[in-house]
């Protein structure tokens, strides 16, 4: 395999929003990787109870095999590790992560090696090639599979252990946490906000909902959110942590930002009870749902992460409507279409009839029924 030739030059001074000038320890540069100003727009997915109305921020739009929220924190940590002169990077995250299928694409581009320890439930390395396990192969990064235990546990230790390694035979290591949830990476979401107040979403909807694993985008939203008055109510659906982790997280954000004196409980609203069976683990309602929503609104969720923060939604307005701010709630879709393609849609797809309009039609032959 030829060599790869990184490209510090891509390094582009980051200027924040004025409202943001002030904090502490600002990220000096970014690079470019994502697809910006994703489009904002009506959402009539059906059953909407209670009087309320949904818009949709597009962030599945930030690319093409990197859409999604990850590649916008991206834009800042591998500038972070190009900064620094690193040359691999390594992050950790499940055989379903989207984060780690975009670090696999971005660090090729940026010319990075890259490692992905990824915890998996079966003892073995049979991992196929379907969804976002299919670009980690097609980019040639590494792949190293632990058990499916707490990752100070299961994954960090061999973290260090290989880098101490790989940096006595000269290498530059890099890490990312899992899901790209950091301080640096949490600008990337203060500059998304910053988008929405540039599409009038201040002026259009009360409330703003999204996904929430591993806590990263909802601490940017929140934070900036703050920063700017506090216009609309944050929302997150917890689909993998703890609410504990999660306002652990956005805590230590604000603390980095100088901002300890505001509570990261008093700036979010974390709706917890719609992980379903677990983590990465789906029912039968919601593959029909994933395929509800795409029938009707020609706009796809996946299984493992925005259908269930979709059905999570829809269940607070209908049992909890107090819990937001107003009637005009605009979701953040936060990509990750690629679990669609990973095999488990594939009984429910073959048992729908409305999945199932295929038809023959040969030449002589009647007009099919339909």
């Amino acid at each position: 395999m030829s060599q790869l030739k990184i490209k510090y030059h891509l390094l582009q001074r980051f200027e924040p929003p004025t409202w943001a000038a002030g904090l502490k320890n600002l990220p000096k540069y970014y690079v470019k990787l994502a697809q910006h100003n994703t489009p904002v727009h009506e959402w009539d997915l059906p059953d909407i109870p209670n009087g309320f109305q949904i818009g949709i921020k597009r962030d599945d739009m930030t690319g093409s095999n990197m859409s999604g929220n990850k590649v916008r924190k991206l834009e800042f940590l591998l500038a972070d590790a190009l900064e620094k002169k690193c040359d691999t990077i390594f992050t950790l995250g499940s055989i379903y992560s989207n984060h780690c299928r975009s670090t696999a694409i971005a660090t090729k581009q940026l010319g990075l090696e890259c490692y992905l320890f990824m915890r998996h439930r079966e003892k073995n390395t049979d991992i196929g090639s379907m969804g976002n396990m299919l670009f980690n192969r097609m980019t040639g990064s590494h792949m190293i599979l632990t058990e499916y235990e707490p990752y100070d546990i299961a994954t960090y230790p061999k973290m260090d252990r290989l880098k101490e390694k790989l940096e006595k035979e000269g290498k530059s290591v890099y890490i990312i946490p899992a899901g790209g949830s950091c301080y640096v990476a949490m600008f990337a979401y203060m500059m998304t906000f910053n988008e929405l107040i540039n599409q009038g979403v201040l002026e259009e909807y009360t409330d703003v909902v999204m996904t929430t694993g591993s806590g990263g985008t909802a601490s940017g939203m929140a934070i900036a959110n703050y920063l700017t008055g506090s216009k609309l109510k944050v929302h997150c659906v917890n689909v993998r942590n703890s609410i504990e982790n999660l306002h652990q997280h956005i805590q230590e954000d604000l603390d980095q930002a100088g901002l300890n004196h505001v509570n990261a409980a008093d700036i979010i609203d974390i709706m917890d009870g719609h992980k379903g069976l677990g983590y990465g683990i789906s029912t039968q309602e919601e593959l029909e749902h994933v395929i509800e929503i795409g029938c009707t609104t020609g706009i796809t969720v996946d299984p493992v992460y925005t259908v269930k923060s979709v059905r999570g939604m829809l269940a607070e307005m209908r049992d909890n409507p107090s819990r937001f701010k107003g009637k005009k709630v605009l979701y953040m879709h936060t990509g990750g279409m690629f679990g669609l393609f990973e095999g488990r849609m594939d009984t429910t797809l073959n048992s729908l009839e409305k999945c199932n309009r295929v038809r023959y039609w040969a030449n002589g032959d009647d007009i099919p029924e339909f």
